[in-house]
């Protein structure tokens, strides 16, 4: 497939986020851009969204009751 060059600016700290995780998973830059434009495109980062959405709907109980729990104890306390 022939490959199209792109210009964008960005922030230094998003490009050097950017080199990074590209080394991070072995990945060129274009690599590593491509990917997160496919990802975008195919859904899969609204599909991972959703079901975080509905993990912490399902769950809220828990996380509230951890919260409370941490909050009425004033933390842990030497003996």
């Amino acid at each position: 497939m022939a490959k199209t060059q792109l210009g964008a600016r960005v922030d230094q700290d998003v490009a050097e986020l950017a080199r990074k995780r590209a080394a991070d998973l072995g990945l060129s830059i274009g690599d590593y851009l491509a990917r997160l434009v496919q990802d975008d495109a195919g859904g899969l980062r609204a599909h991972a969204v959703e079901a975080a959405a509905r993990f912490l709907a399902d769950h809220q109980a828990v996380f509230d009751e951890a919260e409370d729990a941490r909050r009425t104890s004033g933390g842990v306390r030497a003996a």
